[in-house]
C-alpha cells in the first residue's frame, strides 16, 4: 500500500512539474555540452558522450533519461558546435529534445570563453496508458496527446587548465505545448557550473572538486569531489541538496574510451519506496591531427 501511494504522490507531482524541470544527472560534469551551448568545442577535440540514467529504480513508471552529445572545434567558424538529443520518460510522459549550438570562442588569458547559442525543438506526449477508474473524465486523457514547439537557449563558458566555469540559460521561450485539453508552459532554467583542478605532490593524483546549480521551478545545488589518477581513472562523491548522495567510479576502459558508473542513495521521504538509482556514462574524444606538407628549398648553388 505505501509503495502504491508513493507512486500515486510522483505521479501527481510529474504532472505539476515535468514540463518545468529539466531531468536531473548525477554526472553532470560530462553533461556540459547538454545544458551549456557556450561549451560547444573549447575542449579542442572531437567527443561523443553518451548518458543514461535509471532513476528511483523499483517505482512503477520511474524516471528514465538518455542522453547523446556530440561536439567539435571547428577553426573555420572560430568555434565550435555541438548536437544535444535527450529522451526522458516519467510515467505515462515522455518528452524528446534536439537542439543545435554553436559558440564563438576567445582567448581569454591562458583559457578559452565560449559564448554560445542553441536552437532546437521539444516534443511532449502525455497519455498513453492512463485508465481512469471513471469513465468518461475528460480531465484524464486515455489516448496519446502530443505537441512540439521551438526551443532556445544562450550560455557563456570559460575553461582553462586549472578551472572552468560557465553560466546558461535555457528554454527562453517558455513555450506552451498545446495539446487540446491538457497544456504544458516550459519554464526558463538557469544554470551555473564551476570546477577547479588541484593537482597534488603526487604527479599522478588529481583532485577536481566541482559544483552544479539549476534553478527553474525550485533549485537545486550538486557538490561534487572527484579524484583522478593518471588522467585516466576518477572516483568520487556527490552531495544533492535535501535529495541524495552519489557514488561515482569510471576509467579508460578502451583507449580514449571512458566509462562511468554512479549510484545514489537517496535521503529524502523516498527513501523507503525506491531501490536507489543508476546512472552509466560513456565518452570518447579524439584529434584529428593533419600533418602539414613536407616544404623543400633548393639553393642555387647546388643545382
Amino acid at each position: 500500500m505505501k509503495r502504491r501511494i508513493a507512486v500515486a504522490a510522483l505521479a501527481i507531482c510529474s504532472l505539476k512539474s515535468f514540463s518545468q524541470q529539466d531531468p536531473q544527472l548525477s554526472m553532470n560534469m560530462f553533461n556540459r555540452m547538454a545544458v551549456n551551448a557556450g561549451y560547444a568545442g573549447t575542449t579542442g577535440s572531437i567527443c561523443a558522450t553518451a548518458i543514461g540514467r535509471n532513476q528511483w529504480m523499483g517505482f512503477e513508471g520511474n524516471p528514465s533519461t538518455f542522453i547523446l552529445n556530440l561536439d567539435a572545434p571547428v577553426k573555420v567558424l572560430k568555434g565550435g558546435l555541438g548536437l544535444s538529443i535527450m529522451s526522458d520518460q516519467i510515467g505515462v510522459e515522455n518528452s524528446v529534445q534536439a537542439k543545435l549550438a554553436y559558440s564563438y570562442h576567445y582567448a581569454l588569458g591562458d583559457g578559452i570563453l565560449g559564448g554560445g547559442l542553441d536552437v532546437g525543438i521539444i516534443n511532449k506526449t502525455l497519455g498513453k496508458g492512463l485508465n481512469p477508474l471513471q469513465s468518461g473524465d475528460q480531465s484524464i486523457p486515455v489516448s496519446e496527446l502530443s505537441a512540439t514547439a521551438f526551443d532556445v537557449g544562450v550560455g557563456a563558458y570559460y575553461t582553462s587548465q586549472k578551472f572552468y566555469a560557465g553560466i546558461s540559460a535555457n528554454h527562453l521561450p517558455q513555450s506552451t505545448f498545446d495539446m487540446g485539453t491538457v497544456q504544458y508552459k516550459s519554464r526558463m532554467h538557469l544554470y551555473f557550473m564551476g570546477g577547479y583542478n588541484l593537482q597534488l605532490a603526487n604527479p599522478d593524483l588529481m583532485i577536481v572538486p566541482s559544483i552544479f546549480v539549476k534553478n527553474a521551478a525550485s533549485t537545486q545545488l550538486d557538490v561534487n569531489c572527484n579524484v583522478h589518477y593518471k588522467s585516466r581513472y576518477f572516483g568520487g562523491l556527490s552531495y544533492r541538496m535535501q535529495d541524495a548522495v552519489v557514488v561515482m567510479l569510471g576509467g579508460n576502459v578502451w583507449k580514449d574510451l571512458k566509462l562511468g558508473l554512479a549510484y545514489d542513495v537517496n535521503t529524502s521521504k523516498l527513501n523507503p519506496y525506491n531501490n536507489g538509482t543508476l546512472e552509466f556514462m560513456l565518452n570518447y574524444c579524439f584529434k584529428i591531427k593533419i600533418e602539414k606538407p613536407r616544404q623543400v628549398y633548393r639553393n642555387v648553388r647546388y643545382l
